[in-house]
């Protein structure tokens, strides 16, 4: 998984587009934001409606999609 964050005051900030399976996705809002003993958890919503929590491993630098929901109802 592959993603773009905005650096201000630190580095690797907060993110602002995110690629999986070879489709790109801008973050349209950062709905929250928290921290565990070793990652760095994002609730993002996505330019195709759908969240996402996105997980930033602190020791190595990679992300990972932790969940997904889906915008559509009974999806």
């Amino acid at each position: 998984m592959e993603v773009e964050c905005y650096a201000g005051y630190t580095s690797d900030e907060r993110p602002v587009r995110f690629r999986l399976d070879s489709r790109d996705y801008i973050v349209e809002e950062l709905l929250d934001r928290w921290y565990g003993p070793a990652d760095t958890f994002f609730k993002v919503r996505a330019d195709d409606g759908n969240l996402y929590i996105l997980r930033h491993a602190e020791s190595d630098g990679t992300w990972h999609l932790q969940a997904f929901r889906s915008a559509l109802p009974g999806s």
